[in-house]
């Protein structure tokens, strides 16, 4: 799909992983570059690892309810809490391990259940601790998070997708499992996708831009900034406290 010259910008930002701190930063740089009623897309994983979780929902939902123009797609993390509530055995199929949310403590679960009030869940029984988040996580914040869609199309040129897409399989045929985990065949594929597809997941150093692709992951999760870039017609401009710098394409690593 080729990229229209006529769209109003629109802005992106990369995992969040329970950073309040850094969710509220992008969102000053959109600000300060936008205005207050820009539009602005969420690349998914909102929860996991930081510190507050449900702070971040909270924020991007009351937002919402106030008419600011964000999106939101469906991160694997955003599809892990929604999962352990229907079922604390349920095992993610996308990872190549099988483990459950809160037996793979890379998933950083026990962070998400702390800041709702349930304490050690690495250590107690599975099923106390199920007990424990079916009665102190809000469902508005569960149903919220699983009515989440896993891509926006933009008429721009641009697809908005948490992990990446499948290369050479339509969008309508697409697996929501990939869209949520897909790596290395994405990654590595130098395909021409019909859209620049913006995503995240996979956490490098920096947003970068690799012709067919602009990575936003900059590792929030662990320690990192919240990625956030203005995509116009002139191009893509990564925000910072000095300007926009302007994101171009590069070598995949």
């Amino acid at each position: 799909m080729a990229q229209t010259a006529d769209f109003t910008p629109i802005y992106a930002l990369g995992d969040v992983h329970g950073r309040l701190d850094g969710l509220r930063e992008a969102h000053r740089l959109i600000a300060a570059d936008g205005g207050q009623d820009a539009r602005i897309i969420h690349l998914g994983d909102l929860i996991d690892r930081g510190p507050d979780s449900p702070g971040v929902i909270d924020y991007l939902m009351e937002g919402q309810a106030l008419g600011r123009d964000w999106q939101v797609v469906k991160g694997n993390h955003d599809n892990k809490l929604p999962r352990f509530m229907e079922d604390p055995g349920w095992i993610d199929p996308g990872p190549s391990s099988e483990n459950t949310w809160t037996s793979d403590q890379r998933n950083g679960a026990a962070e998400t259940l702390a800041a709702y009030g349930i304490r050690d869940a690495y250590d107690r029984p599975l099923q106390d601790i199920h007990a424990e988040a079916l009665r102190k996580i809000p469902r508005h914040h569960v149903e919220w998070l699983d009515a989440l869609p896993p891509n926006i199309l933009h008429p721009g040129g641009f697809l908005f997708v948490h992990a990446g897409i499948r290369p050479g399989v339509d969008l309508s045929a697409q697996s929501r499992v990939d869209m949520m985990w897909i790596r290395k065949p994405f990654l590595e594929s130098a395909a021409d996708h019909g859209a620049l597809v913006i995503h995240g997941h996979t956490a490098i150093k920096k947003a970068t831009h690799y012709g067919n692709r602009l990575n936003l992951d900059s590792g929030a999760g662990y320690g990192g900034p919240v990625s956030a870039v203005r995509l116009d017609p002139g191009g893509v401009w990564l925000l910072t406290d000095n300007g926009p710098v302007p994101l171009r394409p590069e070598p995949a690593a």
